[in-house]
């Protein structure tokens, strides 16, 4: 039974070798030589020949594991024209889930974001450098339907700042800018601008105090 485990597992790391490889040649964007997409584990991904991902330094890496024996799956795709910017190492861990929309643009700095993440970015979403974001946490820059109307408010971009701690089963929606330092408590619904430095919760989350710091 060890060794029927060893040879599934040796199986598995010489088809992700293979899946990089492939992800690396074939995708489109200017990347540093030194720097690499990398997918972890049991990811899927679907990027259209039109789509690139752009690395400035460090790498962009998929469906991490926390744990070695991290069963969770992950799911990446990139549709016509839409693009991944990433400006220093972001690792984005198991069991995420990232849609970057027809022309949307992905713009990530450097940090992580903890298990089941669901992005969904139809037009534009910017995330800082030195980022914590914990698990299960929803970044959507559209209500992907529209009030008769008021089509023209159904997607607004979201701005996530430098140094920004965001807690576990938060839920930050279009419009949103949350500023540098900023710390969002688990469970809060993000609806409406954060300034910098200071910490909100609730649903929809409001500042309840300022001036704060973490590390």
């Amino acid at each position: 039974m060890v060794e029927k485990l060893r040879k599934i597992y040796a199986s598995n790391i010489h088809l992700l070798k293979y899946t990089n490889f492939i992800v690396n040649v074939f995708t489109k964007g200017n990347r540093n030589q030194w720097s690499r997409i990398l997918l972890f584990g049991n990811c899927g991904y679907a990027f259209h020949k039109s789509a690139r991902i752009n690395i400035k330094n460090g790498h962009l890496v998929i469906n991490r594991f926390i744990t070695k024996k991290d069963p969770f799956i992950g799911n990446i795709e990139l549709y016509e024209n839409s693009a991944i910017n990433v400006e220093n190492t972001f690792f984005i861990h198991s069991g995420c889930d990232v849609m970057v929309f027809e022309n949307a643009q992905l713009n990530l700095g450097g940090g992580y974001i903890n298990r089941y993440a669901k992005i969904r970015c139809y037009t534009s979403i910017t995330i800082g450098n030195d980022v914590a974001i914990s698990e299960n946490v929803s970044i959507w820059d559209s209500d992907a339907h529209a009030i008769i109307g008021k089509e023209h408010l159904m997607t607004q971009p979201i701005v996530i700042g430098n140094r920004v701690w965001i807690g576990t089963n938060v839920t930050i929606l279009k419009g949103v800018t949350i500023g540098d330092g900023a710390i969002i408590a688990a469970g809060s619904v993000v609806t409406n601008n954060i300034p910098a430095n200071c910490l909100a919760a609730g649903i929809p989350a409001k500042v309840i105090k300022e001036n704060v710091e973490w590390k």
